[in-house]
């Protein structure tokens, strides 16, 4: 499903329960110099990771400060972030004029501990190639690195590199808890294009041979994938970037099914299972 970009009032654009990916939360909070915005999400961990600006973030009597540092946009520096544990309350600050903040979230009913996450422990990967137009980069702010730490939340982002090409393919889909062929994972995107009037199109396929949907999506646009096979394409001369947010039913290892008539191009997509393992 397409959610076109409206200005949300710093309310959750997919809140806890919500019936179409009850694993996942999402919000995006704007914030200028000295405004504060307060929020706990009961049964759910949460990621706090500024799209641009910087933030001070107080959990529970630990303070994480100056986090972000990207200016213009998301390709202006590196991600940084701030783990949230479940249900607990957390103070966000902007200390910057203006701050575009995400907050990423996964139910868990465990609480653990906070944590925050600096430009220089992120986990960097790129694979594809211009010739096989699947060119791009990953940015994992709760990747693998933090297995132990995190309960069920993934949180990412992706980058094509160049302009044009293809994401999240060969096509594959993560909606049945059959392990260890698949895991359950709800999944929420949030887009944004260089120049900002790109566009791109996401694809969901819902049963193999039958024709699917196909969404137009813009810079703001947020995607919500409960079930089906969902790669997506950026127009030809504007870059791609997607915020994505994971959230697994038994695990918080993704199993990505790849649709059986395209799987073979696992093969031929250079760097493309050094990709699918670090989603484990």
């Amino acid at each position: 499903m397409h959610i076109p970009p409206f200005d949300n009032a710093n309310e959750a654009i997919i809140d806890a329960d919500d019936t179409r990916v009850p694993l996942n939360y999402f919000n995006i909070v704007t914030l200028t110099k000295g405004q504060a915005f307060e929020y706990a999400v009961p049964g759910y961990e949460t990621c706090v990771v500024p799209a641009t600006g910087t933030v001070d973030v107080a959990v529970e009597g630990m303070s994480f400060n100056a986090i972000g540092n990207r200016t213009a946009d998301v390709w202006d520096g590196e991600p940084e972030g701030v783990y949230v544990p479940s249900g607990t309350r957390a103070l966000i600050v902007a200390t910057s004029e203006n701050a575009e903040v995400f907050i990423a979230g996964a139910r868990y009913d465990k609480t653990l501990e906070p944590f925050e996450v600096r430009r220089d422990e992120i986990d960097f990967v790129q694979y594809g190639s211009d010739d096989t137009k699947t060119h791009r980069k990953i940015k994992h702010i709760l990747g693998t690195k933090y297995h132990d730490r995190v309960g069920r939340l993934l949180v990412s982002e992706l980058f094509t590199v160049g302009q044009g090409g293809w994401s999240g393919f060969p096509p594959h889909k993560h909606d049945t808890d059959r392990i260890p062929e698949e895991s359950r994972h709800d999944e929420t995107y949030n887009f944004r294009f260089r120049p900002s009037k790109g566009f791109g199109m996401q694809l969901v396929q819902r049963e193999d041979g039958k024709v699917g949907d196909a969404y137009h999506i813009v810079d703001g646009s947020t995607i919500i994938l409960e079930k089906g096979y969902h790669p997506c394409v950026v127009a030809p001369g504007y870059e791609m970037y997607y915020f994505t947010i994971l959230g697994g039913l038994t695990q918080r290892s993704l199993v990505q099914y790849f649709q059986p008539d395209h799987a073979w191009q696992i093969e031929t997509i250079p760097g493309i299972k050094d990709m699918i393992a670090k989603f484990k």
